[in-house]
């Protein structure tokens, strides 16, 4: 999704003050490293990222609006694998994606049909669909939860799924502090559309993405500038945690960054850009310090 200069210009002034305030915290994470270049068109405008809890080091991936209704299939290396075709949606602007448990304790995808750059419509949706028993190309049916903001329309990117308790959080995007959304996956159950519970307004802004480790210990949430850091602790809820400060961890601005996901086993993450500038998106990772 395209950003203005003056909503940018409002991160590059709040970040590295935000930054320094947290600076005396060692990161637990090392600079990136250049993982592959991705040079398929249809891979120019990633805007979510996600590894499998099934497959190791596979991960999903999709565009954002205009691109196919499609989820891609890469491993940690930037091989393309193949997609599964979401059955008989578009894509709006599907601008996160999330693996965490569904029903029955399975590992399921979830799809945020969330972004809304002029903040005009009146429903949201996420879709969900269990994790492919293979990777290989396939279409697969989805569930969908139709959404609703309480106070009217907001435009988001980023989109967490609990894997202790299977809550959904959504994040906001262009207000000055972005606010906290969730809902519980009865929604999927419901032909209606269903109010999202708001909290809190965390103290940045212009968030385009965030991911939660498989073992729900550590969480992630980066903007334009800069990935902020939580470590969770036993117990403790994620409203909980985003309360804290974070800590924030090393990362190279890309030309349009909108996509963040933990490695399998926590100890990396990794990002990818859209194409901007005539500049291929680069797959990078970035591993924990030893």
């Amino acid at each position: 999704m395209r950003y203005s200069i003056l909503t940018l210009l409002l991160s590059f002034l709040i970040y590295p003050l935000f930054a320094q305030e947290n600076g005396t915290q060692k990161p637990p994470f090392k600079e990136g490293e250049k993982v592959a270049t991705v040079r398929n068109p249809l891979l120019e405008e990633v805007s979510g990222m996600a590894f499998s809890r099934k497959h190791p080091n596979l991960i999903y991936m999709h565009t954002d609006s205009g691109g196919e209704a499609a989820v891609y299939l890469l491993d940690s290396l930037g091989r393309e694998l193949g997609k599964l075709e979401l059955e008989g949606l578009e894509n709006r602007d599907w601008e996160d994606i999330a693996v965490g448990p569904g029903p029955d304790g399975k590992s399921y995808v979830f799809v945020g049909e969330i972004g809304d750059n002029a903040g005009v419509h009146g429903e949201i949706g996420v879709y969900r669909f269990p994790e492919p028993e293979k990777i290989e190309s396939a279409t697969v049916a989805v569930e969908l939860a139709r959404l609703e903001y309480p106070k009217g329309a907001r435009d988001a990117e980023t989109l967490i799924v609990d894997p202790w308790d299977g809550t959904v959080y959504i994040l906001s995007k262009r207000d000055s502090k972005n606010s906290l959304y969730s809902f519980d996956q009865d929604a999927f159950e419901n032909p209606k559309k269903t109010e999202l519970n708001s909290h809190f307004n965390l103290a940045f802004t212009m968030s385009t993405a965030g991911d939660i480790s498989a073992d729900g210990t550590q969480i992630l949430i980066k903007n334009y500038e800069s990935v902020f850091y939580w470590k969770r602790e036993k117990g403790q809820s994620i409203l909980e945690v985003l309360k804290e400060d974070p800590i924030i961890l090393p990362y190279a601005p890309e030309p349009q960054g909108e996509a963040i996901g933990f490695g399998p086993s926590g100890n990396t993450y990794y990002t990818i850009s859209e194409k901007r500038f005539s500049i291929d998106p680069v797959l990078y990772c970035y591993p924990a310090q030893k």
